[in-house]
Order: C-alpha cells, then structure tokens, then sequence
C-alpha cells in the first residue's frame, strides 16, 4: 500500500524532505501546504503533489499517514495541536519551537495520545556518528569543543528573536543534540553573548557556553553568525589516546595510528526519512530522536540561550533527562 504524506512548510529544508520522500517505492507527498504560493507550488510540482495555501485546507483535503512540519521555529505549536488531534504520525523539524513552553505542552499532548513521532536532527543518522560512538563506547570523552561559525541565513525570520529562538536555538542545536547522543545529559555550566550592530536582526550574533556533563566531562560551544560563509561547524572530542572531529560531512579520528579521515557515506536526511517511513508503515523503528528525545535536547538549548541572553547561568529544568 501507499504511505500519503503532507508537507507543511516548502523552504529549502521542506523540499530536501519532500524530494528524499518521492524517491522512496511505495511513498507519495500527496500534499504541500506554504502560504507563499510560488513555493508550495514548486515543490508540489516537483513530486506530483497538490499545493495549498495552508496546513488546514491540506489536512481537510487529503487523506494522510503522516504529516511532515517543516515550519519555521515560531510556526509550531498549530499545526502539530490540529494533527495530534487526528492521530497522524509527525514528523517535525527542528527546533521544536521558539520557546520551551510550547515543545513541553505539545510533548504532552503527543506522549498521551501515544503517537508515533521523529524530530529532524538529521546528524544522528550519519554512519561517521556511529563510527565514533563506537570508538567512545571503551574510551569516553572528557572533552567537547564545538563551534557553528558561520554566516545569517538568508531567511527573514531566522535574525528575528521572537521568530527563531536565536542561533542556539535554530541552528547550533545539532551540536548540542549530538554531544548529548556521544557524551550523555549536561548537569549544568554558564553562558554569555552579545550583539554587535553589525549583527543581523535582534539576535546574540556571538554565544559562548561552559558546560559540565554529568559523567564529569567538559565542553564548550560558541557560535556566530557575522561570518561571510561557514568556516567552522563541528564538534571535536577528547578522549584518553584518543581525538575525534566531526562535521557533517566527515570524520576525523587521531588515535596511537595516526590520523585518518572518515568521509560519510550515507544522506542523513534520506536515512531518517526511511525510518520514519519504515515505522509508519510498522515495519522497522529506527527512529532516533523521537520526540521526547528531541525535547531533551531543546530543553538544553533553550536554558543555553536564556543564559547567554541573561545572568550567564545555564539552569536546566529538573526533567531535563526524564522521560516521557
């Protein structure tokens, strides 16, 4: 049978998923709703869907399995509450949210109503993650240094406080999100930042954070965004006898061998759209970041930004490692 899906949101992140999904058998993106017109109807046209103005009108219209919310930071919240209540299987990008109340209310309604959900941090899909999971699992790290140094997506919103959270919140939350997977939960640290007025929009365009984790190790995470293009995005870690970079794109593991480069060679994005597929249709579940999963993480960047943004403490809420 034909798992239908809806897509909400046709930016850029939006068409990756709409495109990876068309390419699997059995899949059909049935529906894409953006309110700018051109672009629902571009990627609509791409993968033989219909285009719609709204969520609503596409989720009166179709008939779905699942819907995909690939909204910006300050669109959640809606859409996810109009799914939930039809039952459907979500599929959201990251962030979560702006703000952490929002993912907390919506992480409830979704927990109770027992839906099956996967979050978009596409970083936990590349094979080079595994590869140094595997590596940590005997010698675990004692530090992390991560840093997302790069240029102001061209996007309207994403400089706008109130729209996307700020950096750490809308894109640097990949990094924290795999120190989580590779070093465990943060017991806590502090954090500054700043704007410049050569800054864009009304966000901190420089953000540093000291975290201690709970297994004792160290890290830090700086961003900015007042860069021409990205020079640095990654995450380095120390382990006894044993250092470990990695971007997106590869590996880099220095051990008593020598020093040797990992390149992925698997698309991150196709990986996780296959497994949110696979368990849709209940036939696999190999879903990483349901979630419950990815509120952890966004409970973390969300107490990060507040620091930077505040007394320069980060103070984590106390279910910042609880299930649900």
């Amino acid at each position: 049978m034909t798992t239908r899906i809806g897509l909400v949101g046709a930016g850029f992140i939006g068409g990756r998923h709409a495109d990876s999904l068309a390419a699997q058998d059995g899949v059909a993106v049935v529906g894409v709703a953006d309110p700018r017109a051109d672009r629902a109807a571009a990627v609509a046209g791409r993968v033989g869907a219909r285009a719609y103005a709204g969520w609503a009108d596409l989720l009166d219209a179709e008939d779905l399995d699942a819907l995909y919310v690939c909204v910006p930071p300050h669109g959640h919240g809606a859409v996810e509450e109009a799914a939930i209540g039809l039952g459907l299987a979500l599929f959201v990008e990251k962030p979560l949210a702006t703000d952490l109340a929002t993912a907390e209310r919506l992480a409830a309604r979704i927990g109770d109503a027992g839906l099956l959900t996967s979050v978009g941090y596409h970083w936990r899909y590349l094979d080079t993650v595994e590869t140094a999971r595997g590596l940590l699992a005997e010698t675990p790290a004692r530090m992390v240094l991560a840093a997302w140094l790069d240029k102001a997506p061209g996007v309207d919103w994403w400089a706008r406080q109130k729209q996307s959270g700020g950096q750490t919140v809308e894109q640097a939350t990949h990094l924290f999100d795999v120190a989580r997977m590779l070093v465990g939960e943060v017991s806590g640290g502090s954090a500054v930042g700043s704007r410049s007025p050569e800054g864009p929009g009304d966000i901190l365009d420089v953000c540093t954070a000291a975290l201690r984790f709970e297994s004792g190790a160290v890290g830090s995470f700086s961003s900015s965004c007042l860069l021409p293009r990205g020079t640095r995005i990654g995450i380095e870690l120390v382990a006894p006898g044993l250092g470990l970079e990695l971007t997106e794109h590869q590996l880099v593991v220095s051990d008593r061998d020598g020093r040797r480069t990992v390149d992925r060679q698997v698309d991150p994005i196709a990986a996780e759209d296959r497994a949110f597929v696979a368990a849709v249709r209940g036939a696999d579940d190999d879903v990483r970041a349901p979630y419950a999963e990815a509120l952890r993480t966004h409970r973390l960047v969300t107490a990060v930004a507040a620091a930077a943004a505040g007394n320069g403490t980060v103070q984590l809420p106390a279910t910042i490692g609880a299930q649900r």
